[in-house]
């Protein structure tokens, strides 16, 4: 098989690579010979006071719904994957506070859709964004909300609101 020749050396060694035409010999294999691209319109999304752009993520050692910890040592999450990512500012703008239970929801196309008891935690992230994890938050997302060329869900782009969990409802997140 191309590529694979003398492998079992090449592993060991540590500079196995697979064939890249354009990376190994600058070589596109299109119709005119070069790099093709395309630029699409980014749309402009108003949202509402209140609501944010929740977008699923995966934690270090997780391999898509795998999940073989409950640690994010990349974020400094321990013993938990209920956890709901928000720029400190809007944490305070929303009345707030660090490891505080909120419910998050979404509406889309008539349904509601609820997720609830996530810890709410302080990160780098653009205001007016939330992120959480795949897939905890899975039943937020809108299963007719997909993009346009591939089809797949908006996993990316959920537009939630958030409000205070009832404290009795839920067990503490230590």
């Amino acid at each position: 098989m191309p590529g694979f020749t003398d492998f079992n050396r090449r592993i060991r060694e540590d500079i196995f690579r697979l064939p890249n035409a354009p990376r190994d010999q600058r070589v596109w294999r299109t119709p005119i010979a070069r790099a093709n691209f395309i630029t699409a319109p980014i749309p402009v999304h108003v949202l509402a006071p209140g609501q944010f752009v929740m977008m699923t993520i995966r934690t270090h050692d997780q391999f898509n719904t795998t999940i073989y910890g409950l640690d994010d040592r990349y974020r400094g999450i321990f013993n938990g994957r209920r956890v709901v990512f928000m720029h400190a500012t809007d944490i305070a703008d929303a009345g707030l506070h660090q490891g505080q239970l909120v419910d998050l929801t979404n509406r889309h196309g008539g349904i509601e859709r609820m997720a609830h008891a996530f810890a709410v935690a302080p990160y780098r992230i653009p205001r007016g964004c939330l992120a959480t994890y795949f897939p905890e938050a899975n039943v937020l997302v809108p299963i007719d909300s997909v993009a346009a060329k591939s089809n797949t869900p908006t996993s990316k782009f959920v537009i939630v609101t958030l409000a205070p969990s009832p404290a009795e409802a839920y067990p503490k997140i230590k």
